[in-house]
């Protein structure tokens, strides 16, 4: 697999690439510049799951703030860089772990010389981003539009810019919304590099848009074993990122821990509010740190043996809830209490 032969990175006190633990990403999307409200933002993303934040840094307000939000923090801070290699300079000053910058934009050579200079001093990893949307002219016309080869190459000749400076604590990023697109470019920069690479599918969209694609997108990239570090981009509350991260990882068999809960897809015999029930059990079990699968049934006829692959389900019927285990009704129970006993059963729960 590509990834247990990419570069190890140190950003804070975590390590990707080398076959390192694919580590889950956010950005918040408070104003930086508010220390608490971004530290409150900061500290329930890590309750949820975070492993690197990264804050927008478009003021030297912003980055000073990052010294505050530090303090309080306990996972490592990435400085989101455009257009100002000042920001960048004072984001590591006040404490970034990582920044995040594209060459490209950060404007003369002098100007990315002054950034890596800070960054080689302090060892700071550099994360080198490319998005499709910011495509030089010159390779869209050289590929005839914007192509993975193009999103590749840009990536390349930014990397080489900044390891001509002597520098090579780089991650890279390319994306796309093109989720296609997007496969493939990191097929093909896979191929071509040995740092470890950030991936996501940008500007996915919606909870439910978003969703579909990241998962495909991901999905296509990390079953081919590349990546490193990913982050599901939303829009929406960052907190629905790390849930959707975890259970891609943990469904491409990428990462363990954490309850899994199936569910039936409702039909005419269903007699609970199933669709309620089980937006529930899923919130619910978040934070019970077992590595167990939940089924929850719509109905006591199919019940049982539809939740027979699970370690423990609920059915419902008219009133009443049963408790399953191993395909077999232990307990029934009335359907206010279904939730609840289930719960208790989880929080005692023996392997």
């Amino acid at each position: 697999m590509y990834r247990d032969h990419t570069k190890v990175i140190r950003i804070g006190d975590r390590k990707i690439g080398g076959g390192n633990p694919i580590l889950i990403q956010s950005m918040t999307n408070t104003k930086t510049e508010d220390v608490q409200a971004t530290t409150e933002q900061i500290l329930a993303l890590e309750h949820a799951g975070c492993e690197i934040i990264r804050c927008a840094v478009p003021t030297m307000e912003a980055a000073r703030a990052l010294g505050e939000i530090k303090k309080q923090i306990h996972i490592p801070l990435v400085a989101d860089i455009h257009f100002d290699y000042r920001l960048a300079i004072a984001a590591m000053e006040n404490g970034a772990d990582k920044i995040r910058i594209n060459p490209g934009n950060i404007g003369s050579h002098e100007r990315i010389k002054a950034v890596v200079d800070v960054a080689k001093e302090r060892n700071i990893p550099i994360r080198v981003g490319v998005n499709s949307g910011s495509l030089e002219k010159e390779l869209v016309e050289k590929y005839h539009g914007v192509t993975a080869e193009g999103i590749v190459e840009s990536a390349l000749d930014k990397v080489k810019i900044i390891e001509d400076l002597g520098y090579d604590n780089l991650v890279i990023s390319i994306k796309s919304s093109d989720v296609l697109m997007c496969a493939r470019a990191h097929q093909i920069i896979a191929e071509k590099t040995a740092y470890p690479l950030h991936v996501g599918i940008t500007e996915a969209g919606t909870l439910y848009s978003g969703n579909i694609k990241s998962a495909i997108g991901l999905g296509i990239i990390l079953n081919q074993g590349i990546g490193d570090t990913i982050r599901v981009s939303l829009t929406g509350a960052p907190l629905e990122e790390i849930k959707s991260a975890k259970r891609i990882l943990k469904t491409l068999g990428l990462r363990k821990g954490g309850v899994e809960v199936v569910s039936c897809p409702t039909c005419g015999r269903t007699q609970i509010d199933l669709i309620g029930l089980a937006n529930k059990v899923e919130d619910m079990v978040q934070d019970i740190p077992l590595d167990i699968k939940v089924a929850v049934m719509g109905c006591v006829v199919n019940g049982p043996g539809e939740a027979k692959e699970a370690d423990i389900g609920i059915a419902g019927g008219v009133g009443v809830g049963l408790l399953i285990k191993g395909g077999e009704i232990v307990k029934k129970v009335p359907e206010g209490q279904l939730l609840d006993t289930l719960r208790e059963e989880l929080l005692h729960w023996e392997n």
